[in-house]
């Protein structure tokens, strides 16, 4: 894994983070898997990785995710740059969650810290996550046997997950859409949008784009290819374009917020995006399956 020396994280976070993170752990934890050997039972033929995902740095690092050191530094470091801690930030969006889930989709799972958290609070539901790159699948299943979770990891694209239409009561994306082009962000919306039942509800939590746009030098803090672009754009409109319904955001700490949109009855004749009144804890006319109205 090369890392940029140039970077305001390798410069002034690293050594800080450095020494509160178990390195030699790391390393053994590392050399104790087979990282090409476990990515294989997840690669799939039909997934293809796109440009604005392989060519890119996340977070100074050369190659992004597709390697094994990103799995592995991946949750270390994260717990240390979400404050005021990791676990409050993740459960925002598990207390917005407004519907029953029978089934859960979490969108580019990552190392799947989000994904155990769905499953631990829906124990009942079938929970997917999915993922571009296998090694932070391999991570993520690691992670859920070990909290002993049944969770099916799948290797997949957000844009395009070949999954069937109206198949989802819930679908999420954590930490995900500061780093993907806003065109991107709204294909992965309106593919959010064709998962869901009729009434289901999608959460996205991220960077507080707000406090993003006012505080310039955030914007310094790691190398994010496309975090000016995801500041300058709104997920709220985003999702409105979608078709979402009952759109709001929420802040979480100033720096970050989590954003709900619920899939409407009637979808014949979408509506733009226009700021709603619409109680977002009232879903019941929205024929949410929390009041047990399914497609």
């Amino acid at each position: 894994m090369t890392v940029r020396q140039d970077t305001i994280w390798e410069r002034f976070l690293s050594p800080i983070v450095r020494l509160l993170i178990d390195e030699d752990g790391l390393r053994r934890y590392a050399d104790s898997i087979d990282w090409e050997k476990e990515c294989d039972r997840f690669q799939r033929d039909d997934v293809i990785i796109p440009a604005y995902y392989s060519s890119q740095n996340f977070h100074g690092v050369t190659g992004g995710y597709l390697n094994s050191s990103a799995a592995v530094t991946y949750d270390p470091i994260t717990q240390y740059v979400l404050p005021p801690n990791e676990s409050i930030v993740r459960q925002a969006l598990i207390d917005a969650v407004k519907v029953k889930p029978r089934r859960i989709l979490d969108l580019g799972c990552g190392t799947g810290s989000t994904t155990l958290m769905l499953k631990q609070a829906f124990w009942q539901a079938e929970v997917i996550g999915l993922d571009l790159s296998p090694y932070m699948l391999v991570r993520a299943e690691d992670k859920a046997r070990n909290a002993d979770l049944d969770i099916v990891w799948r290797h997949g694209n957000a844009e395009k997950t070949g999954l069937s239409d109206a198949t989802f009561d819930l679908v999420t994306a954590s930490l995900l859409f500061h780093e993907t082009p806003d065109a991107v962000s709204l294909a992965i919306l309106r593919e959010s949008f064709r998962l869901l039942v009729t009434g289901g509800q999608v959460l996205i939590l991220d960077g507080n784009q707000k406090t993003l746009r006012q505080l310039e030098w955030l914007n310094d803090v790691f190398e994010e290819p496309y975090i000016r672009e995801y500041a300058a754009s709104s997920i709220d409109a985003n999702m409105g374009a979608a078709g979402f319904e009952a759109v709001r955001s929420q802040d979480v700490w100033w720096i970050n917020q989590v954003t709900s949109g619920v899939k409407p009855i009637k979808t014949e004749n979408i509506r733009r995006y226009a700021p709603t009144s619409i109680d977002n804890n009232d879903l019941e006319g929205l024929g949410s399956p929390a009041f047990g109205i399914m497609a």
